[in-house]
């Protein structure tokens, strides 16, 4: 069996004239012996269209869908500007890929992944999964930027695109599951910088055609590619770590296909010699069954997308604060701060989200403090909500002086398992609380079609005219009917 790059000769392009020509070594037979890595690549480069459940189908198409609005929203963004252009004075001959919500530019097609994977990033809006990461933006603009690379006769379809895409969630997902800490919310790298790029170099891969052996260095060389800290977490560097786990796959992907090798077991658990296992402290791996038992984790664990943009544990304590909220202006007519005298938020502890006095959007993003108050405040948090004019409020400095933090023993820090209460205490009035267990959004509790609509709906009309607006979720929603995949980038300008 040839692949589809074997039979065109060529491997990929960048542009219509640039070919690369793959080396005779990249398609020498896979080693055998069954590894953990072995099963990985062989899952990669063997399973089929056929093995999507209409479930996995329709979660992986709602996925697509948020993460391109919150993609198109977070080119207004800041950040997204430094990095593009970044991208802009580097070295792209012959451009090729589109960039999110700038009509008629294009970059070389692994800088356009890293530029709309910060975009994807920028706000915090993305989606998120359990174990913890956001699975979604470190795989779909690498193939966005894959789909318009390849050249006209090469191009895959939307059910190529669709089956690409949920390899990369699924060996993400995999790969968490290898390890009990990875069911917490993080303290020591942040997930999507590691689990991203093994799952962008998967997705790439599959959509490359490569063989076994040719996913398996790309899952290796990505491992070498991996890592950010969680110290850059509520700074203008953490939208950076998905732009890079989606470049860094694509890249570590392409690479394999030209020949390069990296270890063959690296995602066994080899004594004296870490792999994968370098990142995790309790890494225990076990290989794939066999595609003919083969069942999406999509399957039977949903996604988290967010209502506002702002880190996960945000929203509990937000429905928490507007619940409470709602019992004092029942009984008050309104709320003010000069009510309170005291606020206490009973959350988990975690260090890089109890920031008592955030001082830019991206610290409020990561703040238990500020999400609670505003909720307070306005009854709901929003894209407004961390605009200058909103984070300096004297109100709200007047409430964040008031909160406290208590740390119940039964309230884990996991996404699946935690919980948000807020408790306050008014001056001369009965003590009233609001506790949130599953926010709407939650895998458990997930967002209607309707409303998932309306949020893509606002977050893409803030750079998209309607009418591609609209073509864009007729796309998604009918991907598998597709012929060209690189057709959905065509409406992102």
């Amino acid at each position: 069996m040839f692949s589809k790059l074997q039979k065109t000769q060529s491997c990929f392009t960048v542009g219509k004239r640039l070919y690369h020509k793959i080396s005779r070594k990249a398609f020498e037979a896979p080693d055998l012996n069954e590894t953990v890595t072995s099963s990985f690549g062989s899952f990669v480069s063997g399973v089929k269209a056929d093995h999507l459940s209409d479930t996995v189908l329709q979660r992986s198409k709602r996925m697509i869908l948020d993460n391109i609005g919150v993609g198109v929203l977070g080119s207004t963004s800041h950040v997204f500007d430094i990095c593009l252009n970044y991208c802009q004075q580097m070295f792209a001959p012959d451009p090729v890929s589109s960039v999110y919500g700038r009509n008629g530019l294009k970059l070389s097609p692994t800088l356009a992944a890293f530029a709309n994977g910060v975009a994807v990033h920028s706000m915090d809006f993305d989606d998120t999964w359990h174990p913890a990461t956001h699975p979604s933006g470190a795989v779909l603009p690498a193939l966005l930027a894959a789909a318009q690379m390849l050249p006209p006769n090469s191009k895959p379809s939307g059910l190529d695109f669709l089956l690409a895409f949920n390899v990369g969630i699924e060996i993400q997902g995999r790969l968490m599951r290898f390890s009990q800490e990875a069911n917490n919310i993080p303290k020591r790298f942040h997930p999507p910088s590691v689990v991203g790029t093994m799952g962008s170099a998967a997705a790439v891969a599959k959509f490359l055609s490569l063989n076994p052996n040719q996913c398996i260095n790309a899952l290796a060389i990505a491992a070498s590619l991996s890592g950010a800290p969680m110290a850059n977490a509520a700074t203008q560097a953490k939208p950076i770590h998905i732009g890079n786990a989606t470049r860094l796959g694509f890249e570590a992907a392409l690479l394999a296909s030209k020949g390069m090798e990296g270890n063959a077991k690296i995602l066994d658990n080899t004594p004296g010699c870490f792999g994968f296992a370098a990142f995790y402290g309790d890494y225990q791996p076990q290989e794939l069954a066999p595609l003919e038992q083969t069942r999406f984790l999509l399957e039977d664990q949903d996604i988290a997308f967010k209502r506002f943009p702002a880190h996960l544990g945000m929203h509990w304590v937000v429905d928490a604060a507007a619940s409470v909220r709602q019992l004092v202006t029942a009984n008050e007519g309104v709320f003010s701060p000069s009510m309170i005298e005291r606020i206490i938020l009973r959350v988990p502890i975690s260090r890089y989200i109890n920031r008592p006095f955030p001082e830019t959007e991206h610290e409020a993003r990561h703040s238990f403090q500020f999400n609670a108050c505003s909720a307070l405040l306005d009854g709901d948090v929003s894209i407004e909500s961390f605009s200058e004019s909103k984070l300096h409020r004297d109100n709200l400095s007047e409430l964040l002086n008031k909160v406290e933090l208590q740390h119940p023993e039964d309230n884990v820090a996991s996404f699946e398992k935690m919980y948000g209460e807020v408790v306050l205490v008014p001056k001369n009035r009965d003590v009233l609380s609001g506790k949130c267990d599953t926010f709407y959004g939650h895998w458990r509790k997930p967002l209607s079609r309707e409303s998932l609509l309306n949020k893509f709906k606002n977050n893409a009309s803030h750079v998209l005219e309607q009418d591609k607006i609209e073509a864009i979720i007729d796309t998604v929603e009918n991907i598998e009917k597709v012929r060209d995949s690189s057709t959905l980038t065509s409406y992102l300008q």
